[in-house]
């Protein structure tokens, strides 16, 4: 069971830790680095993993909402440092990813797998930053279908999944299935093992996988009233495709992290409205944990 929860926010820059006992914060990195996203903790080895968005570019002229900003530069990263924010290290310097999403791990084989959305690919990296693995690469179509931005992974099932979002509030949202593994004599770029699970969905993000029970659980920051829900749908067997989602909340200021705790019976999602909400898997409570007023808040795990 989750004593507590780490949570990245984008405005301040920091990862700040919740204690779910007492509801207490404070701040265990103080300088992320730029746009962070996507975190994974490694609890054997006591080390947080996250990734970074990088410095946009904007246009002074609009509004600064998150869709007027422009990822593209490449000057995204992967960092780490230990659970009390102590010896920080950097795993792919700025530059090595474009924009960094969802980070998942295999802590067992010593892998770090995340989505890059501006990139329009998913990779792999061992957590001492070596042998950097692109399993997917997606070729520019210009309209944002392309790029991916949710990841989870399992190891035994040899299964990658990630979601590509598809164009603000657009409802061309997709998730994917691949072999964790490219296949023999193929590239990421040419793979013939990907399945599409779901399509027309709002703007899926963050993906949380249940393999005790055979469930993926996502975020969708879309177009109401499917969108900023958290989602949950049995695991389609290999060349099905998933059935209709159930909506476990509703009401999200663009949901975007998602941590499921199966032994409390409850998931933690994050928006961009600084809002921590705790909802039971049996939907029988939804609650506020924890508000970050005028922060946004993206990644978030939990803590044993």
């Amino acid at each position: 069971m989750f004593q507590a929860l780490l949570v990245l926010n984008i405005v301040n820059r920091t990862i700040a830790r919740i204690e779910l006992a007492d509801g207490s914060v404070t701040t265990v990195v103080g300088d992320t680095g730029s746009v962070p996203d996507g975190i994974a903790y490694d609890r054997t080895a006591g080390r947080i993993y996250w990734t970074t968005m990088g410095t946009p570019d904007f246009d002074p002229e609009l509004p600064l909402d998150d869709h007027n900003f422009d990822f593209s530069p490449k000057n995204g990263s992967l960092e780490s440092a230990a659970l009390d924010g102590t010896d920080r290290r950097q795993i792919l310097p700025v530059g090595a990813l474009t924009t960094g999403k969802q980070l998942d791990a295999d802590f067992v084989a010593g892998q770090l797998y995340w989505s890059d959305r501006e990139g329009r690919r998913v990779s792999r990296v061992g957590v001492e930053g070596t042998g950097s693995t692109d399993l997917v690469v997606n070729p520019a179509t210009g309209d944002k279908a392309e790029e991916c931005v949710g990841i989870a992974i399992d190891p035994a099932g040899n299964a990658l999944y990630w979601t590509q979002k598809g164009p603000a509030k657009g409802g061309r949202g997709r998730i994917f299935r691949a072999n964790l593994v490219v296949p023999e004599g193929q590239t990421a770029a040419n793979r013939t093992d990907i399945e599409v699970l779901w399509n027309h969905l709002p703007e899926p993000i963050d993906l949380w996988l249940d393999t005790t029970n055979g469930y993926l659980y996502w975020t969708d920051r879309g177009a109401e009233p499917a969108g900023n829900t958290l989602n949950r749908a049995p695991i389609p067997a290999r060349g099905e495709s998933g059935g209709t989602p159930e909506i476990l909340a509703r009401g999200f200021a663009e949901a975007i992290g998602l941590a499921v705790d199966l032994e409390a019976g409850l998931a933690y999602v994050t928006d961009l409205g600084g809002s921590v909400r705790a909802v039971a898997l049996d939907r029988s409570s939804d609650s506020v944990i924890a508000k970050f007023e005028g922060q946004s808040l993206t990644g978030i795990v939990g803590v044993q």
